[in-house]
């Protein structure tokens, strides 16, 4: 039962990462019409049922009698703005490179998330995991390329929604252990949607739709983007997330692809051998953190 638990959460987050590459596909396509803040605002918003049905479907969240406040709200509002740059940083830069080169930067969150586990956690990182975070980042280096001929000031800006979404990913560590997780993300796509709708009004406004086309394209980003979430937090709940963690890379051949299918994109020189280093140190702190833990439950007392 709980290898069938395993494969069938892992089916659910292959489904969520086809549907986030749709969604950015749709971004891309839209980007040279439509602001990247009012396309963000426009997927919180629809966002917002899937994440209800998500809070819906917890059971936690059943049990500790359906409460909607928590005592942390402060810390969840900061988590929402944090979460409104990273999208407003990463829909930005899906107008300005091609697919699967802001796709490919945005996986620079995993040895992040070790570097700021270490500064906002206190976690002990050894040297496999170091030399991981290293490996990671060279591996960014050489896709950024900055100082190269080729380089685009451009190509920061998922780098920027990179450290974006590790922050909002590592401070959920932080929050209370009795708020369900369905409840956070509820939070954070509630004030994501404030934030983008703000961010909006404060930058380019919002404008027009140019046709009834257009709207289906804008419904369909949301559905695809709030779908997404809602199999990735059904894969959560029926596995350890170091049980997904490998799958998530396939998101990067998968983001070549469809860039060179919808968008006739091939950018071998940029991402190659830059996107190996990526994923190879990003597999390596899975499986040192997954050493960790099986570590941990053999030590831990048996009741």
């Amino acid at each position: 039962m709980p290898r069938n638990r395993t494969t069938l959460a892992i089916t659910f987050s292959l489904i969520a990462l086809v549907l986030f590459d749709l969604m950015g596909l749709i971004i891309k396509h839209l980007s040279p019409h439509y602001g990247a803040a009012e396309l963000s605002a426009y997927r919180n918003i629809a966002g917002l049922i899937p994440a209800g049905i998500a809070l819906w479907m917890s059971s936690g969240w059943h049990q500790n009698g359906r409460i909607l406040k928590i005592r942390q709200w402060r810390f969840a509002l900061l988590r929402g703005i944090i979460l409104t740059f990273a999208q407003y940083f990463f829909y930005l830069s899906l107008g300005l490179l091609s697919f699967a080169t802001a796709s490919t930067i945005t996986y620079a969150n995993a040895p992040i998330m070790v570097a700021l586990a270490v500064v906002l956690l206190g976690e002990k990182v050894g040297a496999l995991r170091w030399g991981a975070v290293l490996l990671g980042f060279a591996g960014v280096i050489m896709v950024v390329g900055p100082g190269s001929d080729s380089f685009r000031p451009a190509a920061l800006l998922p780098l920027a929604a990179a450290a974006c979404y590790a922050l909002v990913a590592v401070t959920t560590r932080m929050m209370d252990d009795d708020v369900p997780s369905a409840l956070i993300n509820l939070y954070s796509s509630g004030l994501a949607a404030i934030g983008s709708l703000a961010l909006a009004f404060f930058t380019a406004g919002f404008t027009p739709l140019a046709s009834g086309t257009d709207l289906l394209w804008i419904v369909g980003m949301g559905a695809f983007g709030g779908t997404a979430v809602l199999f990735l937090i059904m894969s959560y709940r029926l596995t350890e997330q170091s049980n997904l963690a490998p799958f998530s890379y396939f998101g990067i051949p998968l983001a070549f692809a469809l860039g060179w299918i919808f968008y006739d994109e091939a950018p071998w020189s940029d991402l190659f051998p830059g996107a190996l280093f990526i994923v190879v140190g990003g597999l390596l702190i899975v499986w040192r953190e997954r050493k960790i833990s099986q570590m941990r439950q053999r030590s831990s007392p048996k009741r």
